[in-house]
């Protein structure tokens, strides 16, 4: 399910999942399939993992990568679930073919 909310995000961010929804910056990004399929793709993340501890190893990977890099934007873009979801948002069949917990092979590269 695909939800609008205009004031609901920072910055330049657009869209996130929040299972079992997909939030939006903008009514027009609904017709977005990049952004659309990259949400799809945490969606999955997300129940694969049970939905909870998702978030939990989300804001800690982040936490650590921070500390790493000493930026926070820079930390989001290495956080392995967005590595794995920028990698294969343009692919509309990834899904269909994704192995389940594939977003470990995005944690050290």
């Amino acid at each position: 399910m695909i939800l609008v909310f205009k004031h609901f995000f920072y910055r330049n961010y657009v869209g996130l999942s929040l299972w079992p929804f997909i939030i939006l910056k903008e009514d027009a990004l609904k017709k977005d399939e990049v952004l659309i399929n990259h949400e799809r793709i945490h969606l999955r993340q997300q129940r694969e993992l049970l939905i909870l501890p998702f978030y939990l190893l989300y804001v800690t990977e982040w936490v650590l990568r921070t500390m790493l890099y000493l930026n926070s934007y820079r930390a989001y873009q290495n956080i392995s679930f967005e590595r794995e979801a920028y990698a294969n948002e343009n692919d509309k069949t990834y899904l269909s073919s994704r192995k389940a917990f594939s977003f470990l092979n995005y944690l050290t590269r």
